[in-house]
């Protein structure tokens, strides 16, 4: 009994200790980024000052986050495409929000402003300035609505 539990003891603390070690971000410049990623804030954020580039890494993945200075935060995956943008004080530039998903929001949420987007294996996530979120699948269906 004494060695199941100094086992059990070992396990556990090895189950909790390795995976936080395996935690690993720094502060990065932005030729540090992924060249997809670099493109990408060339062509939808020109001109925009970066607060900070970070890379999160963890066992088999990575992800890089760039906050710039009026707010804004885009993050990628490991291969330089973007994840998601978050735009809280404006709007989420034109030509990111797939067009059928911009038809839409501008026929149904008229006068309405998209200030976020996340997009996974499933579709995307849309924010809208009025706190709407609006998920879509990767058909441009409207999935689900929540306020």
């Amino acid at each position: 009994m004494k060695t199941l539990t100094i086992f059990l003891a070992s396990l556990f603390a090895s189950l909790t200790i390795f995976p936080a070690s395996a935690d690993n971000s720094r502060i990065i410049t932005v030729d540090g980024l992924p060249a997809a990623s670099r493109q990408f804030i060339d062509t939808y954020f020109k001109g925009m000052e970066v607060s900070y580039a970070r890379v999160e890494e963890e066992w088999f993945d990575k992800e890089y986050k760039v906050l710039f200075v009026n707010g804004s935060k885009v993050e990628f995956v490991k291969n330089g495409d973007w994840k998601q943008v978050d735009c809280r004080y404006g709007e989420v530039p034109a030509g990111i929000v797939p067009q059928p998903i911009l038809d839409y929001v501008n026929a149904s949420f008229k006068g309405r402003k998209v200030v976020g987007i996340e997009r996974d294996r499933r579709g995307y996530d849309i924010e809208l300035d009025n706190g709407l979120d609006l998920e879509f699948d990767r058909s441009f269906r409207l999935v689900d609505i929540d306020d």
